[in-house]
């Protein structure tokens, strides 16, 4: 998720003051009604773009949603396997185009709809014929990541259908079919942009629409409010006050699964790392997200929980060969990445424990190769590739994006400076491109408006596909390339059924990507994440998916 893992995917807001957050003080905590503490307040490094997460591809969304809304599959606390979530068991038949979900029994939406098999089917075909704006990638990211088009595709590159159908063979168990076998299944039917919604709130939804494209999209005003969507998890949805960049929910009692620890959970925006973690050593949340690198060994001294992930993310700097066309030539792809220091950037801005990377996936994933072309930094390697592609003069926008930190992206600004000074070096002209991250950043990247721009990706499901295939599997107009070589070599590794092979053809298809050089991978870091003194934590996840129904004070 771009966060994006694993689409990505997908986040922001102004800094708050540290002396003027106060929801959710201790005294307001000191209440025990049996099931935890009253209001558990986590500090949240962006607002969400959308209380529906099928609209989104941004992790502060997904962090939100995932704590209302459940997938047919979910990911074992604190790890990356696959386990039952919605569906408590599921199938592929041997050619991997058609899967059985057997459902759990006596499960509930928040609206007191019950879940059966044709509620499944029915958001399948909700997003399946989604139309207008909703087939801009931008909105329908991870629709069109997992199952590509649409019933009736609008737009002349909008890819191919695979989703096929989805029935409800009985009651509670439904069946979807997708054209071709891919590597993104199993895993995508784990995504929180394909978790279920009431089909109740199905029918509000489709009488409103997304309007706009490229980066001026309105999104429904159903997705920007609390009151409409509704999901299954423990906790539902029942406040989003945009003005204070707060979002609350409350545990759901009818919770098919263990109850939440707390009754209320407050996700609040705090932007800057240092007005989070004053916050929290104030008192005056209980935990937050993305600790600075420095900050780690102080909270500890002062006796605050900071456990760190494990590496499961990618930090890249994108090139959109559309927005610029001198970016269209290989020598200055190749200026590029030998202009940028990236040991620096590892050394002097990421955790202990970040890596260089040299292709765009970390290499705890499977498919990882040691084969791959690679770029050291070297500014006078950078400045005869320019000469050679005669683009002395080469000028460049670089988007990044303000008001937020990423689980591979600590400080954009500083990350930008150091990157711009590297560039500029090398004889390369920058115009910095600020933007709001949610959802004017998001959009611009995601519709190829950046020439260059900072973004990464923490993994969705451990698989190779979800990070290459994610941006390279076809054309996509964050890159705005065609190259039949890259998208044969995805291709081939996502249509072979016998994982060993997958895993060979995956790393075949990193050092074609790599050659080709759509873009500079800069790192990978494991990011902390920080509780309170009182607090029992729920298990922490690579992938950045942690249930905080699993929290309740000491």
């Amino acid at each position: 998720m771009r966060i994006p893992s694993s689409r990505v995917v997908q986040t922001i807001a102004a800094a708050l003051a540290v002396g003027v957050i106060a929801t959710g003080c201790s005294s307001e905590r000191s209440k025990d009604d049996g099931g935890g503490g009253d209001t558990f307040v986590f500090g949240a490094a962006g607002d969400p773009s959308s209380l529906d997460p099928a609209l989104a591809s941004d992790g502060e969304t997904f962090r939100v949603t995932r704590q209302a809304f459940e997938a047919l599959i979910e990911h074992e606390p604190g790890g990356s396997e696959l386990v039952g979530g919605l569906a408590k068991s599921w199938e592929s038949d041997p050619t991997g185009t058609k899967w059985t979900f057997k459902l759990r029994e006596g499960v509930k939406f928040h609206d007191g709809e019950k879940l059966t098999a044709e509620a499944v089917c029915k958001n399948y075909d909700h997003w399946f014929n989604w139309t207008g704006t909703y087939q801009n990638s931008a909105v329908s990211y991870y629709w069109q990541t997992i199952m590509g088009g649409f019933a009736k595709n609008e737009a002349e590159d909008a890819p191919k259908a695979n989703y096929k159908s989805c029935t409800a063979q009985d009651e509670l168990t439904a069946v979807i079919e997708v054209n071709e076998a891919t590597a993104n299944l199993p895993g995508g039917f784990s995504l929180q942009a394909l978790a279920i919604h009431s089909p109740k709130a199905i029918d509000a939804y489709q009488k409103q629409q997304a309007t706009g494209e490229d980066d001026a999209i309105s999104y429904p005003k159903y997705s920007q409010e609390a009151g409409t969507v509704a999901g299954t998890g423990p906790f539902r949805i029942t406040d989003w006050d945009k003005g204070n960049k707060e979002v609350t929910l409350e545990r759901f009692d009818d919770y098919w699964g263990d109850k939440a620890g707390v009754e209320k959970l407050v996700f609040r925006t705090i932007a800057e790392e240092s007005a989070r973690r004053q916050a929290l050593q104030a008192g005056n949340i209980d935990g937050y997200d993305l600790v600075a690198p420095s900050d780690v060994a102080t909270l500890e001294k002062e006796g605050y929980q900071v456990p760190v992930r494990g590496v499961f993310n990618i930090f890249y700097v994108g090139f959109s060969q559309e927005a610029n066309k001198s970016l269209q030539k290989k020598e200055v792809r190749q200026a590029i990445a030998h202009a940028i220091d990236r040991d620096n950037i590892v050394k002097t801005q990421l955790p202990e424990g970040g890596v260089t990377a040299t292709q765009f996936m970390p290499d705890t994933v499977d498919g990882h190769s040691d084969k791959v072309t690679t770029y050291p930094f070297d500014t006078a390697k950078a400045k005869s590739l320019l000469e050679q592609a005669k683009e002395q003069n080469l000028a460049v926008d670089f988007c990044y994006p303000t008001e937020v930190t990423r689980p591979y992206m600590p400080a954009p600004a500083d990350l930008f400076e150091l990157m711009k000074t590297d560039l500029e070096k090398a004889g390369i002209k920058v115009t910095p491109k600020p933007m709001k991250w949610a959802p004017t950043y998001l959009d611009a990247t995601e519709n190829g408006s950046c020439d260059l721009h900072m973004l990464g990706w923490t993994g969705d499901f451990n698989d190779a596909y979800n990070f290459i295939g994610t941006w390279f599997g076809g054309y996509d107009k964050q890159w705005g390339f065609r190259d039949a070589k890259v998208f044969d070599a995805l291709k081939a590794a996502s249509s072979e059924p016998d994982q060993a092979k997958r895993v060979e053809l995956y790393k075949k298809a990193n050092e074609v990507i790599m050659d080709y050089l759509p873009g500079v991978p800069v790192s990978s870091s494991p990011p902390a994440i920080a509780f309170a003194k009182n607090v029992n934590p729920p298990k922490v996840s690579p992938l950045t998916q942690e249930n905080f129904a699993e929290v309740s004070f000491k």
